[in-house]
Order: C-alpha cells, then sequence, then structure tokens
C-alpha cells in the first residue's frame, strides 16, 4: 500500500511542478520577445475584455477548484476501497490543478498581450493557490484517512 501511495505522490508532484513550471516557460517565451507582446496595448475595448475575462476566471476557477476536491474528496473518494480511492484522487487532483493552471496561463498571456498588471496581479494569485495543494505523504494519507501506521 506505501508503494502505490508513494507513486501516487510521485505522478502529483510531476503535475505540481508542471503547474508553476509551464507558466513560467510562458514567461521566458514572453520575456526573450519568441512570443509577441503588447499586441492589444491601447485597444481600450479589447483590453477591457481580457481584464474581465482574467478577473472572472480567477475569482470563480481558484475557489471552484478547492472546493470541489474536498467535495468529492469528502463525499465520494473516502468511500471507495482503496485502490479505487487512490485512482479517483489522482483524478480529482488533476482537475484541481488543471482548474488553477487555467486561470494562470490565461492570465499571463493576457497581461503580456494587453501589457497590464490586472492579469499579472490574478495568475500570482492563481499561483498562490496553488500552494494550498502542495502534494506530501502525510497529505494524502490524511485527507484519505488512512491508518497512522503509514504515515512517516
Amino acid at each position: 500500500m506505501k508503494e502505490q501511495i508513494k507513486h501516487l505522490l510521485k505522478i502529483q508532484i510531476v503535475s505540481f511542478v508542471a503547474l508553476w513550471a509551464l507558466p513560467l516557460l510562458l514567461v521566458v517565451l514572453y520575456e526573450t520577445s519568441v512570443l509577441p507582446e503588447g499586441l492589444y496595448a491601447g485597444h481600450v475595448q479589447t483590453e477591457y475584455i481580457l481584464q474581465s475575462a482574467t478577473i472572472l476566471l480567477t475569482i470563480g476557477l481558484i475557489p471552484f477548484s478547492l472546493r470541489l476536491f474536498s467535495l468529492n474528496l469528502v463525499k465520494r473518494i473516502k468511500e471507495l476501497p482503496l485502490t479505487d480511492a487512490l485512482k479517483s484522487y489522482r483524478i480529482w487532483s488533476d482537475i484541481r490543478y488543471c482548474l488553477l493552471f487555467v486561470p494562470a496561463m490565461l492570465s499571463l498571456s493576457f497581461y503580456y498581450l494587453t501589457l497590464n498588471t490586472t492579469g499579472l496581479y490574478c495568475a500570482i494569485i492563481a499561483l498562490i493557490a496553488s500552494l494550498f495543494c502542495v502534494p506530501s505523504y502525510n497529505r494524502i494519507v490524511n485527507e484519505l484517512d488512512l491508518p497512522e501506521e503509514l504515515e512517516k
């Protein structure tokens, strides 16, 4: 059982690192002028639409992702047998990471397209929210209410 949890932990760590690495890669691509920046700078209506979308995505998806995972954990995952619970835990954790990834990437893109700091702030908020999801062995054991002898 410990091996299954350790395998799940490795997968979760890779997903979490990707959640941070891909936005950083996007920043590097924009800062090195591989991707064009400021395409919509000065277009007032486009800037307004992109800023509104960024804010709404951030306000909507961050609490939704965190709450959705906890609801599924309490109502569904804990009721399953251990192997199914670990699979379901992995799927819902990946969904949570994806829901945090979307506002981070779109906000950064909108920031570089409009050069307005609203997108940058929303991306930072999304990445900070991901710190509530840092994977660890003890976290998996505690969230799945597994026996204490499995804890390190």
